[in-house]
């Protein structure tokens, strides 16, 4: 189901971020596009929910089209007929659909998108979820894989995890030389649908590894219920209703790579994870992050004079754990009685959560010390600050990171990611291991508060540490680098057809 219209040369699909969350992949997203001048693209925007939201980027000239797909929200089709050809549709598809959701690849995953997207099959989710068939197969996959635990919880859970899946299978897709995905999850799985159904090339970029992101939100969801008593024991092989939510995830990742000529990520500790759910290492490569350099390289320093500022750059949302940096700027005040503490970044992502951090700061008294200043431009604040600070509990390669070592900015960040690479060194001929800043352990304020204090109680350390991070940007993280690097992947497989793993038939 390949949309009509002139093709592009790239369609990006993109989840959980551009156009709609400013920052983060969302800004790359914008990057990409704009330094690849000579080519075309198309975007589809993966979102959850119906309500609309307000794009918060310029399109681009060479943004030619965007498509939304919304997870569960499936188009309308025809009243469903009992019995017939509808009825032994179904009975094909489920099978298949729980073998690949028990977790299957992409040999699977092919089988299911003939069957799903077959002309007489024109099958909706009722269907799929509703019908006597698949309330037997969803009995029978709750009975092989974890009779321990409610069928409630996983029914529903198996209805949600269908409704994403039918979504993405039921897109027509844009037309392009090149499918370009921004992580694995749903995104990856409708770039590896891409390249079963039109032999045309997948390319993924991983920023962080999704599964393990999505890992982390789900073991903390409050939405999910085990019902499951596993104690201590890290060995019972009792699956929960969590588990099968992260397997899923895995499942979708496994297709993604399988799929993909090409696998890039951001930095290289991410490659042994991404071998690890089934990459081919031989499809892996690295291409970092770039920045202009030239535009923060020409920001001024924090005038002689002003008080000791630290800095959060990033949305206010629990994975960048503002709570640990508020609660590190406290105790640091303790030591520097006229600290300002900025969080930088917007706060309607996930207005509870912005609720808790300033409730915190009621808590500790620092209302004359923490402010929020929403989504900025941070060129124009960098000059303000003397110490850039990282809480987050996961991150790929901080952007906000590249941006204040290119302004000369020493760093504070915690061990996640691509930060210990950037602000350490990987200790290579071309990146000697000259710290720019400090690396904590996750969720620990003190250890925050003493590396920012050392930083804010020495000018000279703080030059020093500065320059080492300056000097590393430069070397390998100016845009040309990567500006370059995209050109000659995009070049390449314009010229290609997808790998034989997802062209051969069942």
């Amino acid at each position: 189901m390949v949309r009509t219209g002139g093709p592009t040369d790239v369609c990006l699909i993109i989840e959980g971020c551009y156009p709609y969350v400013a920052g983060g992949v969302s800004a790359w997203v914008d990057w990409l596009m704009r330094t690849q001048k000579n080519l075309t693209f198309s975007v589809v925007a993966i979102t959850s929910g119906h309500e609309q939201r307000r794009p918060r980027y310029e399109r681009p000239p060479n943004l030619l089209a965007q498509y939304d797909l919304r997870l569960n929200v499936p188009a309308p089709r025809r009243q469903w007929r009992l019995g017939g050809r509808r009825t032994c549709a179904t009975q094909s598809l489920l099978p298949v659909l729980s073998r690949f959701l028990s977790g299957g690849g992409l040999a699977e995953f092919r089988k299911l998108v003939g069957i799903f997207n077959a002309e007489a099959n024109e099958l909706s989710l009722a269907e799929l979820v509703q019908s006597a068939e698949g309330f037997g197969v969803v009995r029978c996959m709750y009975e092989t894989l974890m009779p321990h635990a409610s069928f409630l919880q996983f029914y529903w859970a198996w209805r949600a995890l269908c409704g994403g899946l039918f979504s993405t299978l039921k897109l027509g897709l844009p037309d392009a030389k090149v499918y370009h995905a921004i992580s694995t999850g749903y995104a990856g799985l409708l770039a590896a649908r891409a390249t079963v159904e039109t032999g045309r090339p997948a390319l993924l970029t991983e920023h962080g590894i999704y599964t393990n992101e999505r890992r982390m939100e789900i073991q903390m969801a409050d939405w999910i219920y085990d019902t499951v008593d596993k104690g201590l024991n890290v060995d019972d092989p009792r699956m929960d209703v969590r588990d099968l939510w992260i397997r899923t995830f895995e499942t979708y990742a496994r297709t993604c790579y399988e799929a993909c000529s090409q696998i890039t990520t951001l930095y290289r500790d991410n490659q042994e994870l991404q071998v690890s759910l089934g990459a081919g290492s031989g499809r892996l490569t690295v291409i970092a992050n770039g920045i202009d350099i030239e535009q923060f390289a020409a920001l001024s320093a924090a005038p002689q004079g002003a008080p000791p500022t630290m800095a959060l750059i990033g949305r206010v949302v629990p994975i960048k754990d503002t709570r640990t940096f508020i609660a590190a700027a406290a105790a640091v005040r303790c030591q520097l009685p006229n600290l300002r503490a900025l969080v930088m970044g917007p706060t309607d992502e996930d207005p509870a959560y912005a609720d808790e951090c300033r409730e915190l700061v009621a808590e500790l008294g620092l209302e004359g010390c923490v402010e929020f200043t929403g989504a900025v431009l941070i060129a124009h604040w960098l000059p303000k600050v003397h110490v850039v600070v990282l809480t987050s509990l996961s991150e790929a390669q901080p952007l906000v990171l590249l941006e204040a070592g290119a302004a000369g900015i020493p760093c504070v960040a915690t061990n996640v990611g691509a930060c210990r690479e950037i602000i350490e060194g990987a200790g290579e001929e071309d990146d000697p291991r000259e710290p720019g800043g400090f690396i904590t352990d996750l969720v620990s304020p003190q250890q925050v508060a003493d590396c920012v204090c050392k930083l804010l109680h020495s000018k000279a350390l703080r030059q020093r540490l500065g320059e080492n991070l300056r000097r590393r940007v430069r070397r390998r993280y100016a845009t040309c680098i990567a500006q370059g690097s995209y050109a000659k992947l995009y070049s390449t497989f314009m010229r290609e057809r997808a790998p034989l793993s997802a062209m051969e038939p069942a």
